[in-house]
């Protein structure tokens, strides 16, 4: 059955072996399709509660409560679900799944936002026609209110762009129709559509917001393209940046926002904006707090530590060290005490089907099979797994996204490290905001986990 006709009428079902089916949607609009997927899922989290409120989904030990809250089962999160030797899933789909169905750009081969973020939205596969409509949505609403531009044409150079991202995006909340529905007493079974309208106007917005803050901190001065209205949001993006010539680059980012889009809600930027959004804060305060989760080292800055250490390691072995020489700094950077950056994940236990994606994108371009940067990349996944065994300290010791992500940029030609983030900034609204759209839509209540002193615990752990 082929995976290229998709019905107008009606949706089509394709059963895919082993796995969920994959939906493919009408040629209804993201709102039609949404009204009528809404009572759907309403009535199926309904059920849900009722049959099953009071199931257990597992016990709550004190090394949960003081180590992160690793494992629990604590949220509700739709767009997606990461499991720990599969990796992502979107509604059911792998990333190899999506590249395949999801229709990429007219220029190009690559999953592209907008047929991502309808997969999240709805659960199904856009047609064409409905990404192709999609994107000229989001490129009508892509520009900036003239006051946000001047917000962030006041900013200082030596101002962090993501403290300019995160900024800029708190000052979109004076566009915001969901708060001015509320204040208007708005029915709290239509909160979902306010919220959806706040959430594209956002992504639509993001593009020439990041590009602004590019072009102030790095480039000052230079003249910013306009937004091409028959361009998806990623290849908008690429042109504000001033790679609009390169196709590679407008590949690339298509394809790592699209797989960055989502992956799961437990992260610290997509609970970030769950939590804040719970207390009813609209979609662009809510992003804003998951920007900022974003931006700390743990989070939103690995790709930047690996490409410094690969290029530490390219001037001490060389641009064409071999796999032994790998093998030795490898051993060196764990002697002195330091992790292998790009290796390992605080979930997954196999390899990061990201990476693999990527991976596979840079063995088919014929610009990067000569890119010094990416073969050492290529090389050194090939030795530090069995390194990382070895040394016996790691539970996973397979490359995450991460460990080719940001050298993929240096390739491109955009070298301002600090940067990186943002980019992750603009793919991480597509899953976030989606699952607030879904939080309104669900009704679901502010967040307010019990927290307990080391005091209690030990009273408690007495008692058992």
């Amino acid at each position: 059955m082929s995976l290229a006709f998709i019905s107008r009428s009606t949706p089509r079902i394709i059963p895919r072996a082993g796995s969920s089916q994959i939906r493919l949607a009408s040629s209804k609009s993201l709102r039609e399709t949404l009204q009528e997927i809404v009572p759907v899922k309403q009535a199926q989290l309904k059920k849900l509660k009722a049959e099953h409120g009071d199931a257990s989904l597992g016990e709550i030990k004190v090394e949960n409560v003081i180590g992160g809250m690793r494992g629990l089962k604590a949220m509700l999160w739709e767009g997606s679900v990461l499991d720990p030797n599969e990796g992502i899933r979107f509604h059911g789909l792998t990333i190899p799944d999506c590249q395949k169905v999801l229709p990429p750009a007219k220029d190009g081969k690559e999953i592209i936002s907008e047929s991502m973020l309808w997969l999240l939205l709805t659960g199904q596969v856009p047609s064409v026609e409905q990404t192709r409509q999609l994107s000229r949505e989001l490129a009508e609403k892509g520009d900036l209110p003239k006051y946000v531009e001047q917000l962030l044409d006041s900013f200082p150079k030596s101002l962090h762009p993501m403290t300019q991202l995160g900024m800029g995006v708190a000052a979109l909340n004076q566009e915001s129709k969901f708060a001015a529905a509320y204040e208007k007493g708005v029915k709290k079974t239509e909160y979902w559509t306010y919220a959806l309208e706040d959430s594209l106007n956002l992504i639509a917005k993001l593009p020439a917001l990041a590009a602004r803050i590019y072009r102030n901190t790095y480039y000052p001065g230079r003249p910013l393209a306009e937004l091409d209205k028959d361009a998806d949001l990623v290849g908008n993006y690429t042109t504000l940046l001033g790679y609009g010539d390169n196709e590679g680059m407008k590949e690339y980012l298509r394809l790592y926002i699209a797989l960055h889009g989502d992956h799961e809600g437990g992260n610290v930027s997509a609970h970030t904006a769950h939590l804040v959004g719970s207390a009813l804060s609209d979609p662009f305060l809510s992003y804003a707090a998951s920007l900022f989760g974003l931006a700390g080292p743990l989070h939103g800055l690995a790709n930047q530590e690996v490409l410094r250490w690969m290029l530490a390691m390219k001037d001490a072995i060389g641009e064409n060290g071999t796999h032994e020489q790998i093998k030795e700094y490898l051993w060196k950077t764990l002697n002195s005490g330091q992790v292998i950056p790009g290796y390992g994940h605080g979930v997954l236990r196999d390899p990061d089907p990201r990476f693999t994606a990527l991976q596979h994108f840079c063995d088919v371009r014929p610009e990067l099979k000569d890119s010094a940067i990416i073969q050492l990349v290529k090389k050194t996944s090939e030795v530090a797994p069995a390194v990382l065994r070895e040394h016996g300290k790691t539970k996973n010791p397979n490359p995450n996204v991460d460990a080719t992500s940001g050298c993929l940029l240096y390739h491109y030609g955009l070298t301002e490290f600090k940067y990186y983030t943002v980019i992750f900034g603009v793919s991480r609204a597509l899953g976030a905001l989606t699952q607030l759209v879904w939080d309104r839509a669900l009704g679901m209540p502010i967040e307010r986990p019990k927290s307990l002193s080391m005091d209690a615990i030990q009273k408690l752990v007495a008692k058992n």
